[in-house]
């Protein structure tokens, strides 16, 4: 495992996924997403998730010659900071090189968006991440989208419940598009990525906007 990173590696990334630990939450909306994006991109470029780091499933590896961290806290969601906040630290990361992935309601089911900063639209995981970075907000994120409640269900119970079998396929596709534009931004820097990277996802929302899952 690299100790705080040798100096003569090139900056590392650091890539968060929030979510909750436990069987119970796997396939829910609110929960699982930002695990799963950690998943698939592990799996695409091989890194094992195989430690624990900072309260953290964490993985680590090399993306051409860019050290990369993946960690999936697994402190609950709502105190995702404990972990993402000391693993910054211990890295010597400055915040533009970390990288939060978390569901969003505000986005249709399966849009993905890739911001440099923001603030925490009620998410209880991202109040906990920037609680713990000090209230610094220079963080990106990779939003998930998971869609909004039909009629007047109650958001908790929605977050809660489980992927039909269309919002599943549309997350599953998502998941493949999250790794391109990741690799993308490995390569080429946030600003660039995120540009190319929401030009493409601006059509998909407006394509899905309306639709149901």
């Amino acid at each position: 495992m690299l100790n705080r990173l040798s100096r003569a590696c090139p900056l590392p990334w650091l890539f968060v996924g929030l979510g909750n630990p436990g069987n119970k939450y796997i396939g829910t909306r609110h929960n699982q997403v930002g695990f799963e994006m950690i998943d698939a991109f592990a799996q695409s470029q091989r890194i094992p998730m195989n430690t624990v780091n900072c309260k953290a499933i964490f993985g680590q590896g090399l993306i051409g010659e860019v050290p990369v961290l993946l960690a999936k806290p697994q402190t609950y969601m709502n105190l995702s900071g404990e972990s993402s906040g000391p693993l910054a630290a211990y890295y010597k990361l400055p915040l533009n090189r970390v990288v939060v992935f978390h569901d969003d309601m505000d986005l249709p089911c399966g849009v993905l968006r890739l911001q440099d900063k923001g603030g925490h639209g009620s998410h209880n995981g991202l109040k906990s991440v920037i609680y713990h970075f000090r209230g610094n907000r220079e963080f990106a994120r990779l939003r998930i989208g998971i869609g909004r409640p039909p009629g007047q269900m109650d958001p908790k119970a929605f977050l809660l419940q489980k992927f039909n079998a269309t919002a599943h396929q549309r997350i599953d596709a998502a998941l493949q598009e999250g790794v391109g534009g990741l690799k993308l931004l490995i390569s080429e820097g946030l600003t660039e990525s995120a540009r190319c990277f929401n030009k493409e996802q601006k059509y998909k929302y407006l394509k899905l906007q309306t639709v149901p899952t």
